[in-house]
């Protein structure tokens, strides 16, 4: 048309503008709600993504690191948070601006946790209180659906009546430990209990470094006082020692003697829970959206995913959509833990929930969301982190790559979990590595033990980035499982000197062509038959891999080496053989080593030089 003039061009700057405001953005943000924060149209910044070699639709998700760049570009400083904090940040701004009814905090029951020593009356104190502080047509028979319930107190004399206390049930520290490394923090006290006839054992002190690093206040149980050789006062000397110094005594920790088998002093217990937890000042506000944390999920036949949810504040309603770690889902259904249906769950109760699309992991954080496509890109996003994550070299330290370190930057601590076999090599080993500490490397022994490399070893070593040291012992099964999959580094010696040597190789840098183990299979013995000419057989079943007739074995008993050889005959029923295969059975002669019991465990595997990489 004749005198039309064209409007102009949008051209977008290249140039990047002052900083002249800051905004809060979440992990995973869209183009379109980081366009809406930076009051911008959400073509430009799709342009400028576009100019930075990145193409977006305008519903993809970006990383912080690419979303602060696009954002200080357009003028803005950001602070960059978790979508669990964003989720709360909203719900008090909604309450703020009178949107939703402001939600008052109420008291809420506290989260305790029973930990300590292998039989010293754990599990019994649990029974005994759930026994007498539980309504009764619940008593009899009750099914333990969850590792988490909840205890009212019935007691009409005690002043805590009618309160509620829930308590995790964890399998031990290994749960505490992998949920305190995610980060998660379920449990408001810990009872720690020892038994007054046994005092203070290593789990013990286990669960005392577990407890302090996780920040949580102690009451101590002390179990067993209707024994004749109970000695209560010996158990609070020996916790004294510890830090753990009792109120009589002068000090702040709260000490109950109790009996779970005569059910003495259950009440006194719940009472002082309930004292301490007044002191924390427990609150919750039930009138908003439900957040917790994980406390267990595993995969079942019929319902799929199942998680054990505590819900830490808000109420949770069947059919609210969330987010949990990497995973989102609609509750379809909600139990407690007796396994009753729900239809809503308040603060600090625990329940199992069905609905998810995947597994999350313990100690991932649960929050309520309303939008489920946003839930649906929150979870895609850290999925594909994770992801990512998991194809990046792992950084775990080796003793490898100590000498990389010290090169890059000044002194470097290098953290060691050692187990023995017995106390005595345990301890000089000990005062060797302490010893072998110089001004460019110092060497931390995190924790010294005898017995088998467990799991909660791995769990710790994973947790704090350290080596495990076994000397005479080897890893359990399962242990060995999860240190390939945690990539913590487990070195096996049996002579002293040569461990001496790789630790000080390791620290100069200059470790020498690695011996690599490759495992193969292990055999239980059945019977032993003593052969003329032959010497001793051992019957075996192969309970895992196979057996070859040149492996070299080592010989198992109660996890500690008792000897390491060769075969010297494998047989199946008369004839030899060249190997054996899992659930077979066959007989099995060591060369030079007749000393062989039922029960014991026959390990074979092969040995390889590998050569190391250089470092000069």
């Amino acid at each position: 048309m004749k005198g039309y003039v064209p409007p102009p061009r949008m051209v977008v700057s290249n140039e990047p503008q002052p900083i002249t405001r800051s905004i809060t953005i979440t992990e995973g943000i869209s183009v379109k709600d980081l366009a809406e924060k930076l009051d911008i149209r959400a073509k430009d910044l799709i342009s400028r993504l576009l100019a930075r070699g990145v193409f977006a639709t305008i519903n993809q998700t970006l990383d912080a690191e690419l979303a602060s760049e696009m954002a200080r570009f357009f003028g803005a400083d950001t602070e960059v948070i978790t979508f669990e904090e964003q989720a709360a940040k909203d719900i008090d701004a909604a309450a703020a601006t009178g949107e939703e009814p402001a939600a008052e905090a109420v008291p809420r029951p506290p989260v305790v946790t029973i930990m300590g020593h292998v039989d010293h009356g754990k599990t019994t104190l649990l029974d005994a209180i759930r026994a007498t502080n539980v309504a009764e047509g619940e008593a009899g028979g009750i099914t333990q659906h969850i590792g988490a319930y909840k205890v009212r107190i019935t007691d009409t004399d005690s002043p805590g009546f009618g309160r509620e206390i829930v308590f995790l049930d964890t399998p031990g520290h290994e749960a505490f430990t992998r949920m305190r490394s995610r980060g998660a923090k379920a449990t408001d006290i810990v009872v720690l209990v020892v038994a007054a006839d046994d005092g203070v054992m290593p789990q013990t002190l286990e669960a005392i470094d577990h407890a302090h690093a996780a920040e949580v206040p102690i009451i101590v149980a002390v179990n067993k006082i209707d024994k004749p050789d109970a000695l209560p006062d010996r158990v609070k000397k020996q916790l004294a020692d510890r830090g753990l110094v009792p109120e009589d005594w002068g000090g702040k920790t709260v000490f109950v003697d109790v009996s779970a088998k005569q059910k003495t002093n259950l009440n006194l217990l719940l009472e002082m829970i309930c004292l301490v937890a007044d002191l924390a000042e427990l609150r919750a506000t039930p009138d908003r959206s439900a957040s917790g944390v994980v406390l267990e999920a595993k995969l079942d036949r019929g319902r799929g995913p199942v998680a054990t949810v505590l819900v830490q504040n808000g109420t949770l309603h069947a059919g609210d959509n969330f987010v949990v770690g990497n995973v989102y889902g609609k509750i379809r259904a909600m139990f407690d833990d007796r396994g009753g249906a729900l239809e809503s769950a308040p603060p600090s109760t625990p329940v199992e929930i069905l609905g998810m699309e995947g597994l999350p992991q313990a100690g991932d954080q649960f929050v309520v969301v309303a939008d489920r496509d946003k839930a649906r890109g929150i979870s895609e996003y850290r999925e594909q982190k994770a992801r990512e994550a998991t194809l990046a070299k792992s950084s775990r330290v080796s003793l490898e790559g100590l000498a990389e370190q010290v090169k890059s930057a000044g002194t470097k601590e290098l953290n060691i979990i050692l187990k023995g076999d017995v106390q005595g090599s345990v301890e000089v080993l000990s005062d060797l590595l302490q010893k072998l500490s110089n001004e460019k490397v110092r060497l931390k022994l995190l924790r010294s033990g005898v017995g088998a490399i467990t799991e909660t070893d791995v769990l710790l070593a994973s947790a704090s980035n350290a080596i495990i040291i076994g000397f005479n012992v080897r890893p359990e099964r399962k242990a060995q499982e999860l240190a390939e999959q945690e990539k913590v580094d487990i070195r096996l010696h049996s002579i002293i000197y040569e461990l001496q040597d790789e630790i000080k190789r390791a620290m100069s840098g200059l470790l020498e062509p690695t011996i690599k183990e490759t495992y193969q299979g292990r055999a239980e013995v059945l019977e032993t038959f003593r052969i003329p000419k032959v010497g001793m057989v051992a019957g075996c079943r192969v309970s895992d891999g196979i057996i070859k007739r040149d492996s070299e074995v080592r010989l198992l008993r109660d996890n500690v080496v008792v000897f390491k050889g060769k075969v010297g005959s494998l047989r199946r029923f008369k004839d030899d053989a060249r190997e054996v295969h899992n659930g077979q059975e066959c007989g099995i002669s060591i060369t030079n080593y007749g000393d062989v019991k039922v029960g014991d465990v026959i390990e074979a595997f092969v040995t390889e030089r590998i050569a190391a990489e250089v470092i000069a």
